[in-house]
């Protein structure tokens, strides 16, 4: 990623994106305890003592993914992230996203993306990915609901923690669609 200018604290009324920090640790770590089952569709655990070090990986990720805590009145409700995907400062993938059970189905997570998308397109990008496990059906609803286009299903993309061989879904929108709609 080369766009400075797309890693900044965001915001919308009571959304607020912030770069992910060691102050966000705890209030992470109870999101992300608040839905136990959830996990097991993702491509790592961020669930009991795997949350320390997956938090970790998170700051440590810069460059390819910069993540962030998403925060509703001032609380940590979740997080995501861009990561690198494509020609930098053209393509861009929204990934690692995880929001508490208790907003989800509430139209919170489609701000978030809106607010994610708006200024990803106001910086230039041309296309933005996301990515799928095949068996989220609830988060390939979401992007799609979106305007995003599934491009296909990337066949045993990834092992996941759990040893599960994931087939990934690629879904994306582009500017001129965003634009558009």
């Amino acid at each position: 990623m080369t766009d400075a200018g797309l890693f900044v604290p965001l915001f919308d009324g009571d959304i607020a994106l912030m770069p992910l920090t060691e102050a966000h640790r705890e209030g992470l770590r109870a999101a992300c305890a608040a839905d136990g089952a959830i996990w097991d569709i993702y491509p790592v655990s961020y669930q009991g003592e795997a949350f320390d070090p997956q938090f970790e990986a998170l700051l440590q990720s810069a460059p390819r993914r910069r993540a962030y805590a998403i925060l509703q009145d001032c609380t940590v409700v979740g997080m995501t992230a861009w990561i690198e995907q494509g020609q930098p400062g053209w393509s861009i993938e929204i990934g690692n996203t995880f929001i508490t059970p208790h907003l989800r189905g509430t139209g919170f997570n489609t701000r978030v993306k809106h607010l994610l998308l708006n200024h990803a397109f106001a910086q230039g990008l041309e296309r933005v990915g996301f990515k799928v496990d095949a068996r989220n059906t609830r988060s390939q609803a979401a992007v799609a609901k979106l305007g995003a286009v599934r491009e296909g299903v990337l066949r045993h993309e990834r092992k996941t923690w759990t040893g599960h061989v994931r087939d990934t879904v690629s879904f994306s929108i582009l500017k001129s669609e965003w634009i558009a709609a």
